[in-house]
């Protein structure tokens, strides 16, 4: 299964922008879905995930301002980032972590580069 990550790009501070995440195939087995960003010269960071049950889960810093969600039609998972500030600057990876019989295991799309402007 491959992630292909789509979405980014160059926004003013206070612009939105949203991120689309879609597996190659439909995951059978039970998963948790992720958001994480990368930004220059830090480490990666979990941003927003939605769990298996449909919980959601986001950082202290995006919360009221991003919404991770699954459009199931589509079969994909997508993060809307509104009101956008520099500091969310970074490379943002999805990751889909697989709780398969055998033990579980992690996808990663390949990144898309948000880049915020003042």
């Amino acid at each position: 299964v491959q992630l292909q990550a789509s979405g980014g790009g160059l926004v003013q501070a206070g612009g939105s922008l949203r991120l689309s995440c879609a597996p190659s195939q439909f995951i059978n087995d039970a998963h948790n879905m992720a958001w994480y960003r990368q930004a220059p010269g830090k480490q990666r960071e979990l941003v927003a995930r939605m769990l298996r049950d449909a919980v959601t889960e986001y950082q202290d810093s995006v919360k009221g301002r991003f919404t991770i969600s699954r459009d199931i039609p589509r079969n994909a998972y997508n993060l809307q980032m509104n009101n956008l500030k520099p500091e969310d600057t970074a490379v943002y990876y999805c990751n889909i972590h697989v709780f398969h019989i055998r033990g579980p295991f992690d996808y990663w799309g390949q990144g898309t580069l948000v880049t915020v402007s003042s």
